[in-house]
């Protein structure tokens, strides 16, 4: 189907990927719940309701914002304008998330003692998973696949780099205040703290508000970290990662910034066409 798509339709990789979007995350969200027929469909239902508002409403200015940052990609930038933009992306992504938890918390509160236990296992897999990818190498390794992964993702948007961009790159990861252990301590945590929610929602009676008002203070932690430590090393972080963005962007080749912009001009296209679909 997907090479149909592409081949006799012209639609791309990223138009066919939303368009399976709401099977994919019901399969995602069932690994973790392993849902019950009755609650299969509600979440198919929520889910089909949720991306139906998500291509009407968010694509569009998803659209607008990809316009404005094809000019952008074209000239030099500063830290300040990179972490201008990455706060512009977490807050649509903090809009879409608020959406979902309505529905998400009805369905959190007839989530089984069984169901739950699910969850924790499924979370204690995804976990060994990290480990495996982050954890497990010594220290020198760990730089080296950051370093290969940090490359990966500039070359995804600007095409090759030449040596003195990589070793730059290099240099940049080296840098980095990133801390693995401590994210996944944090995760950890956010995990304990989710599953206590799940416990206390399907146990409480006070009913769907206050599951919700749990619900939105938990999704508020995870953009913006309640331990003040942690919250400290994320700001630190992001304040590096924007000076990152700004010393890669500004190393970059004319031709390198027009590979940039075409991208962006191929999703802009791409999120046009996908929120035409729901007129």
């Amino acid at each position: 189907m997907a090479l149909a798509c592409t081949v006799l339709a012209g639609c791309s990789a990223l138009r066919f990927g939303y368009n399976q979007a709401p099977e994919l995350a019901y399969w995602w969200l069932d690994g973790y719940a392993d849902f019950d027929d009755s609650q299969s469909r509600q979440v198919r239902d929520e889910l089909g309701r949720w991306f139906a508002w998500h291509r009407r409403t968010q694509l569009p200015e998803y659209a607008r914002m990809l316009a404005r940052a094809q000019a952008d990609a074209l000239a030099d930038t500063t830290p300040d304008r990179a972490c201008a933009w990455w706060r512009e992306l977490r807050e649509r992504g903090e809009t879409a998330f608020a959406e979902a938890l309505p529905p998400a918390a009805e369905l959190i509160a007839g989530l089984s003692a069984v169901q739950i236990a699910h969850v924790e296992r499924r979370q204690a897999k995804a976990n060994e998973e990290f480990r495996g990818e982050y954890l497990n190498t010594e220290p020198a390794q760990r730089l080296k696949e950051s370093t290969t992964r940090a490359i990966e993702r500039a070359e995804y948007f600007y095409g090759r780099l030449d040596e003195a961009q990589r070793e730059r790159v290099a240099k940049l990861v080296a840098a980095s205040p990133f801390d693995a252990e401590r994210w996944f301590a944090e995760r950890q945590q956010r995990q304990r703290d989710a599953l206590g929610l799940l416990r206390r929602a399907s146990t409480d009676k006070s009913g769907r508000d206050a599951t919700l008002a749990a619900l939105r203070a938990y999704a508020h932690g995870l953009f913006d970290p309640p331990r003040e430590d942690y919250r400290r090393y994320v700001e630190k972080l992001e304040s590096f990662n924007c000076s990152f963005a700004a010393s890669l962007h500004n190393s970059t080749t004319t031709a390198q910034r027009q590979a940039l912009a075409a991208r962006l001009k191929g999703w802009e296209a791409d999120f046009r066409a996908l929120s035409a679909d729901a007129k």
